[in-house]
């Protein structure tokens, strides 16, 4: 994405303004993508064979490159030498780890079986969404919201870094274990711990480790200035491509079902809502009233703890359960609900500072 203007420039305009044409249409983008992906699907006899001709670990390589662009300009974006920055909070990094990776998968978990309980593939696709943290978008959301833009990235960076080692277990243990232990009547989920593991560590190691080299080597040799200035805001916008070439080909794949089962797709949509709903509310809460944290810091604990790694589920989905399987249509679906969500929240969080914090607003 291009570099975010200043804060204060953001506090002046309104949230339009503030946006790129690319990123401010982007809710229009994502549903072309998706109008165009199920005309193709519906219209190009013989597309899903030659989409799985070349795999990567079980996903085609149109999409699993799709992924692979999406992920790497927002993590060649994080200031990694500066992580010790939010290490040294420990209040915010202590909040965000327990929001992020014990509350979080836990209320997508409880809404998913609240609301899909007879339909264990799409309530699958909600969980992989449920433990997969704030990468992303993320990022421009809390930019537009006036948080703490260098706090966000690196909440970021420890997310990626902990999912790496933590996601495949916590896919066991919410897939298989505990609903075990709640004697929850399910259909029988064969997950493989290894099958998410090398998702994560192709999907996520792979950009991540592109990310951090670019910005090491660009920084070096043309110092800060030109990489955040020059090199960022030309990479940036191949997220959105990433994202919206992915979309195409898995709407293209997943038309049928779509089409046939809007239903579906609309009980699919009701949990994320009130996922981001549950965890922005409780989380900027959380920031105002228990911590005591400026807005800044407040509304990027909230937004990096509602904000979901959607490139990463599908990815994950994809490669365990297949490209027209239920749980990727639920990952797919995922992306479709946040960005409105997300963009209505970053309206709520400039009231709520107008509202909360009305001498820090005065500062700016």
């Amino acid at each position: 994405m291009a570099a975010s203007p200043s804060t204060a420039s953001l506090v002046r305009a309104p949230v339009g303004a503030r946006l790129s044409v690319l990123d401010r249409y982007l809710p229009v983008w994502i549903g072309v993508a998706m109008v165009t992906g199920i005309v193709l699907g519906r219209g190009v006899p013989g597309l899903n064979r030659a989409l799985d001709r070349v795999q990567v670990v079980g996903t085609s390589l149109p999409i699993a490159i799709g992924l692979l662009i999406m992920m790497y300009p927002v993590l060649a974006k994080v200031r990694y030498g500066e992580m010790s920055r939010v290490a040294s909070d420990r209040r915010l990094l202590v909040s965000s780890l327990v929001l992020n990776w014990i509350v979080g998968p836990a209320v997508m978990f409880a809404l998913a079986w609240i609301f899909l309980g007879d339909l264990p593939a799409y309530r699958t696709g909600l969980i992989l969404v449920g433990l997969a943290r704030c990468i992303a978008m993320v990022l421009i959301w809390n930019d537009l919201a006036c948080g703490d833009g260098t706090a966000a990235a690196m909440l970021v960076a420890i997310n990626s870094l902990f999912q790496i080692v933590a996601y495949a277990g916590l896919g066991y243990f919410y897939l298989e274990v505990l609903p075990r232990w709640l004697g929850l009547s399910t259909s029988t989920v064969n997950v493989s711990v290894w099958a998410i593991a090398r998702s994560v560590l192709i999907f996520l190691g792979i950009p991540l480790a592109l990310g951090y080299l670019t910005r090491l080597i660009g920084e070096r040799r043309r110092g800060r200035e030109w990489y955040e200035g020059a090199f960022l805001p030309r990479v940036g916008p191949f997220a959105l491509y990433g994202l919206l070439f992915t979309i195409v080909l898995l709407f293209a794949l997943q038309g049928n079902a779509i089409t046939h089962q809007p239903w579906d797709v609309a009980r699919i949509a009701l949990p994320l809502l009130c996922y981001f709903a549950v965890m922005w509310t409780s989380s900027f809460a959380w920031g105002t009233w228990l911590l005591h944290l400026p807005y800044e810091r407040t509304a990027t604990l909230a937004f990096t703890a509602a904000g979901n790694n959607f490139e990463l589920a599908i990815a994950v989905a994809i490669g365990t359960f297949g490209v027209t399987s239920g749980q990727a249509l639920a990952g797919v679906v995922g992306p479709l609900i946040e960005v409105p969500a997300l963009v209505g929240l970053v309206y709520v969080a400039l009231w709520a500072r107008r509202r909360f914090y009305p001498s820090e607003e005065g500062n700016q």
